[in-house]
């Protein structure tokens, strides 16, 4: 079996047409479009940024390799696969390895947490899936941080990796799969800020945890960097400590209300399973959402709000679990990326259902390429509690 998951290499060439895009421009430029279509007035963007020259690199793992030997071991946070979100795009990484990598699908496993279960319980499902000959184990979720480091320690001969994990102390077999989700979702700010008529904008929060702060932060930023004048207003569904924000549908459609009740017109979530919840109550008030993780576009299980996803902040857990599982397979881990940011494709935003504008898409690349650039730093910390 021979792939390569390559990132395309280009100079990027943007148009230099100034256009009204959601919240209204200058006044020198909108006399006749002074905001959105319902005619929103007061938030002003920024000019648009300059074309942005430059390349993306790509990570130095070698995907040419015969995996067919390995037994790989799929360990989901709660919600397993089917959230149409995170563990998705995890589980799209391991059915990768089986097309592209010779993966046999008879020689995977997969288990699944469930709803505030114990450090025991998480030790004793990845210890099953190694006792049973699987290697690598991938955990999916910084929850199995702390389960992973114990187990590992047990058997050492397996590999093990958490993705979003982080530990001091873990074994020399433990390898962190980590992103800059923060990145991403400083594309999606300026989505919001460019979509928006009414110039204020919301994010739900599946559990308020530092993790999901970056997805916070960056977004803000993004926001603001259009639109300085914008109001973002973020609330999170669970305190640090309750994971059912993650899985609690119901309480993501009244949080999005709660922000959709204080005007905002469109709303990003980064909330597992309960972002159907936040595409319901877009759904219901006729205004814009943004998904997470996966391309949410596209996925069965939140086709019926469809009409209202105009984006999604991929964060490319499959491009992580696809690298890691051809690294193992080549025997070499030190290549794997430090983090999987814009420059490696592990980070990104979707365009399906032709929802943005050619002019927004401009506007996002333009951003894009100057953070790979190190023009634009982001940052992980919300400047707003």
């Amino acid at each position: 079996m021979r792939f390569k998951r390559g990132v395309a290499v280009t100079a990027i060439a943007l148009t230099s047409v100034l256009s009204v895009v959601g919240c209204a421009k200058d006044s020198a430029s909108s006399n006749n479009s002074s905001g959105g279509q319902n005619g929103a007035a007061g938030c002003q963007t920024v000019d648009k940024p300059p074309a942005a020259s430059g390349q993306a690199s790509t990570s130095e793992v070698a995907t040419d390799v015969d995996a067919s030997s390995l037994k790989v071991g799929l360990a989901f946070d709660i919600g397993g696969r089917g959230d149409a979100s995170f563990n998705d795009s995890a589980a799209a990484g391991l059915d990768e390895a089986i097309a592209q990598l010779g993966v046999k699908k008879e020689n995977t496993k997969e288990l699944t947490a469930t709803d505030q279960e114990s450090e025991d319980s998480k030790q004793t499902r990845l210890r099953q899936l190694a006792r049973e000959g699987h290697n690598p184990v991938i955990s999916v979720g910084f929850a199995y941080s702390e389960a992973t480091k114990v187990i590992a320690g047990e058997f050492p001969n397996t590999q093990f990796a958490v993705v979003d994990g982080f530990v001091e102390g873990a074994p020399e077999n433990v390898t962190f799969l980590g992103f800059a989700e923060h990145e991403g979702s400083f594309l999606v700010g300026v989505i919001a800020a460019l979509e928006s008529e009414s110039c204020t904008i919301g994010f739900v929060g599946g559990v308020n945890v530092p993790l999901i702060q970056k997805f916070q932060a960056g977004f803000e930023q993004g926001v603001k960097a259009v639109a300085p004048d914008a109001t973002v207003n973020s609330r999170y569904i669970t305190e640090a400590g309750d994971l059912t924000g993650f899985t609690d549908a119901p309480k993501g459609q009244v949080t999005a209300k709660g922000l959709i009740d204080q005007g905002a017109d469109v709303v990003y979530h980064a909330a597992g399973a309960s972002g159907k919840g936040v595409f319901a109550a877009a759904h219901e008030a006729g205004i814009k959402a943004i998904g997470v993780d996966s391309d949410q576009y596209n996925q069965p299980t939140v086709a019926e709000y469809k009409d209202v996803i105009i984006s999604s902040m991929l964060k490319r857990v499959d491009v992580a679990v696809f690298d890691y599982i051809a690294a193992v397979a080549a025997g070499d881990l030190a290549n794997l990326p430090q983090v999987f940011d814009l420059k490696v494709n592990g980070i990104g935003y979707s365009t399906s259902g032709d929802m943005l504008s050619d002019e927004t898409v401009d506007w996002v690349e333009a951003y894009k390429q100057q953070i790979i650039n190190g023009e634009i730093t982001v940052s992980d910390t919300p400047t707003t509690s």
